[in-house]
């Protein structure tokens, strides 16, 4: 029975000083940084983006209020972007503007080291096969079997149709931008997710007219002023907000548009 008593008391003395060790070890793991989205326009929502780039690709869309892990942050082009993951679910992650986000996170952003491999494999071109030497072409490999002077002319118009048709398509690649031959994410009605709109743009003295044609028919003119979106064909409420280079235009309470300042100005 003594035992059995020291026993007990052994372990309420040691159980209290356990106790006071638990939170120094939670101390030394650095704690995640928990930001609220906010600032954004009523019923608009947040980008996270695969990229820290106005002109990324669209991961998921966020609203005010909304809690997101805050990795770090990092400037590209003078606008700060924060690495973050949604704390409802881990699959939306991405980039953000520190601007929507309260704290920021002052600490650097993790290093992703499969993406930018990712990126830069998807970036370059295809290895170019080797062109095979002269006398292969001309079926003569050997010097004492010299190709003939029809076979000599017969791969040189070939040389010169092949160089034509590069040239001819470099020159036809030069005409609509990207973004205009891609056409622009857009949407039409409430809860309608971004769609791709096609858009032509008419430029004069620095102004432009960009003309959105929606997938099921009808248009809308979006009209850029002095190097800012400033007004539509619609009688609606008409706002904007930017992110670097790229405008988030509302018109309404159900029409949205991205449009880049490359594709509207030119620039």
């Amino acid at each position: 029975m003594k035992r059995k008593v020291t026993l007990r008391s052994s372990l309420l003395i040691a159980a209290p000083l356990c106790l006071a060790a638990l939170p120094a070890l939670a101390q030394d793991a650095p704690g995640t940084i928990i930001s609220i989205i906010g600032g954004l326009a009523q019923d608009d929502l947040l980008n996270i983006r695969a990229t820290a780039s106005a002109g990324g690709k669209i991961e998921a869309r966020l609203p005010n209020g909304s809690a997101v892990k805050n990795f770090g942050c990092k400037t590209v082009n003078n606008y700060p972007w924060c690495k973050v993951e949604d704390t409802q679910d881990a699959h939306i992650t991405g980039w953000a503007p520190a601007r929507y986000l309260s704290p920021n996170n002052p600490a650097s952003p993790p290093e992703d080291s499969a993406a930018p491999a990712t990126a830069a494999a998807a970036s370059q071109s295809p290895p170019e096969e080797p062109q095979p030497d002269i006398a292969a072409r001309l079926g003569g490999g050997e010097p004492a079997d010299p190709p003939s002077a029809i076979e000599i002319v017969r791969t040189a118009m070939l040389d010169a149709y092949g160089l034509a048709f590069v040239t001819s398509a470099s020159t036809e690649s030069d005409g609509p931008a990207p973004d205009a031959a891609g056409g622009i994410p857009c949407a039409r009605h409430i809860g309608q997710p971004m769609t791709r709109c096609a858009v032509t743009v008419a430029r004069k003295d620095g102004d432009s007219d960009v003309t959105v044609t929606w997938p099921d028919g009808g248009v809308r003119i979006i009209t850029f002023h002095g190097g800012q979106p400033s007004s539509s064909d619609s009688p609606e409420e008409f706002r904007f907000t930017r992110e670097g280079t790229l405008n988030m235009i509302r018109i309404g309470v159900s029409e949205r548009f991205e449009i880049t300042d490359q594709l509207a100005l030119g620039e």
